[in-house]
């Protein structure tokens, strides 16, 4: 991870910054605290590179974003001197009421008040919802809960904060871009900064998804060194891995898929941290057509079930995710007999409609004794994955720990597909394993064993 220059700097020896610290002039000494350059994380807090119109921070709690969008404004208000006019006059603050952006873009700890050098600090005008600088630069305060509102104005830049949970989003990101129309002092076009934790918004799609936007994301971790001690640690011992935690932690954008087989909410709550004895384990490999950069991946997973007694319901415990893409026959051979071994299971379950004959001996190169069973698919994926997803629904099912790439690709599968995925192969083997183990004879009806 990229450093700022201050976070270089303290980890540098006493006396390195002793002689950095020594050599500066008292004015170049009082300038440092209001010197973003110096403070910034480039991982995601400096302005991307580039002919970009939107710049969208991406970040989970506490990374920083706030401090990071009024930096931005900062820069473009702000002229070489305290009244020097910048490259922007006219910018709109909107967040999703007017008390918010207040209390965070205006007045909070990380707000354009508190970031402000004492020469150029703006007057807050709260009965005129605005900010004025000594250079003459304006800011107007919006809420995004009354799009009207923004019908008139007319700025050259504009920071939003928390869109994805603004409630009416369409309408006054809508509004907004209508009255982002005045060019800067360099005739060049507005400009306007997004601040926000993700959540499944389709404006907030949108926007990452068009060519004029730069985007860069911040986890809680990056901004350790300005929180609370032990914060994002806490976070992610209780969260981590979740839905919520790499959302709100990892600043992740988790889309949801009408109609998928599983959800983000049903997998978290069939969470725990670890598997009890286990009755019998299998490693099922899903193997890929080709081998290169490009191919699909190996999906490769490893399962248990678990039985005490003749009457007791059948759980099954995913233990591990070893998929792998872009290795040679021979490397994903490799790593599904090491799953088999290190996780002692009782055999390795294939897919052979692919390979036939050749996955089988694939395996059997590197371990002449391995157990293995060879299952070849008579019947869709959809089809195939159904009955396993209404385990999970009946709550037989338990991830032990997180598995974030096979668990999006679970809550992107629909009943109609894969939507969109080319080919989930890290569900196409948890299917087998869960089949193997659970499904019984009413499964292998129809999944021929060879």
């Amino acid at each position: 991870m990229r450093k700022s220059t201050v976070a270089w700097l303290a980890s540098q020896p006493e006396e390195t910054r002793r002689a950095f610290l020594y050599g500066l002039s008292p004015n170049a000494l009082a300038a440092m605290p209001w010197l973003w350059e110096l403070w910034a994380n480039p991982q995601h807090q400096c302005a991307p590179e580039g002919d970009w119109r939107v710049w969208a921070i991406l970040g989970g709690r506490g990374a920083g974003k706030t401090r990071a969008g009024a930096e931005w404004v900062r820069a473009q208000v702000e002229g070489a001197g305290p009244l020097d006019p910048g490259r922007c006059r006219r910018v709109a603050l909107v967040g999703e009421t007017l008390d918010q952006v207040r209390a965070v873009m205006v007045e909070g700890e990380s707000g354009l008040l508190a970031c402000a050098p004492p020469d150029r600090r703006p007057a807050f005008q709260a009965s005129r919802n605005r900010l004025v600088w000594p250079n003459g630069a304006e800011a107007a305060l919006a809420s995004a809960s009354s799009p009207e509102a923004l019908r008139g104005p007319q700025f050259d830049a504009a920071w939003s904060d928390e869109l994805a949970k603004w409630r009416r989003c369409r309408e006054a990101w809508d509004m907004l871009q209508f009255c982002l129309r005045l060019p800067d002092a360099g005739g060049r076009p507005p400009r306007q900064i997004v601040t926000t934790t993700p959540r499944d918004n389709p404006v907030l799609r949108e926007i990452l998804a068009s060519p004029d936007t730069a985007a860069t994301h911040g986890a809680t971790a990056a901004n350790a060194a300005w929180l609370a001690p032990g914060f994002a640690e806490r976070l992610e011992a209780r969260y981590g891995g979740t839905a919520l935690g790499r959302q709100e932690i990892s600043g992740e954008l988790l889309e949801a898929h009408e109609g998928a087989l599983w959800s983000r909410p049903m997998l978290d709550g069939l969470r725990v941290a670890a598997a009890p004895p286990l009755d019998r384990v299998v490693v099922a490999v899903d193997p890929p057509v080709t081998a290169h950069g490009r191919s699909d991946e190996c999906g490769i997973v490893v399962a248990g079930i678990r039985q005490e007694g003749e009457d007791d319901v059948p759980t099954v415990y995913v233990l591990d995710d070893r998929s792998v893409q872009g290795k040679s026959p021979h490397d994903w051979a490799r790593r599904a007999v090491d799953a088999l071994e290190e996780s002692e299971a009782d055999r390795i379950v294939a897919e052979v409609n692919q390979g036939g004959d050749l996955v089988e001996s694939l395996l059997r190169q590197i371990d002449p004794d391995i157990p293995f069973r060879a299952v070849r698919a008579t019947r869709s994926k959809r089809l195939r994955a159904e009955p396993v997803a209404a385990l999970y629904e009946q709550g037989r099912v338990h991830h032990v720990g997180a598995f974030a790439a096979l668990e999006d690709q679970m809550c992107r599968f629909t009943a109609a597909g894969g939507d969109g995925i080319k080919s989930p192969d890290r569900l196409d083997a948890l299917v087998w394993a869960v089949t193997d183990l659970a499904l019984g004879q009413r499964a292998r009806l129809r999944v021929r064993t060879l």
